[in-house]
């Protein structure tokens, strides 16, 4: 069964955050997973949220906690925590 990354940010600091952004398609395509929606335009249609989402698919639950948990993965991550605030969850799909 198929799972998804999907991550809510506020960038805090864009020119930062690029340097994490620029290295994890790489780094999630070597683990198997595909970036369904990365930024992009939105528009809010309920609540209040923040200006970025990320969604990428993982052919199974494993896969993304291994990306995740990667020293690759794991050696970027203080950037994105430094230049941004955000909430990443693991979901199942259907």
């Amino acid at each position: 069964m198929p799972v998804y990354i999907i991550t809510r940010i506020e960038v805090t600091d864009m020119e930062d955050y690029k340097t994490y952004a620029s290295q994890t398609v790489a780094q999630a395509e070597k683990a198997g997973g595909t970036f369904l929606v990365k930024g992009g335009p939105m528009v809010q249609v309920e609540g209040n949220g923040p200006d970025r989402h990320v969604v990428i698919r993982f052919p199974t639950r494993q896969m993304a906690l291994d990306w995740y948990n990667s020293p690759e993965y794991q050696a970027i991550l203080p950037i994105a925590l430094r230049s941004s605030k955000r909430d990443m969850v693991i979901v199942d799909g259907i």
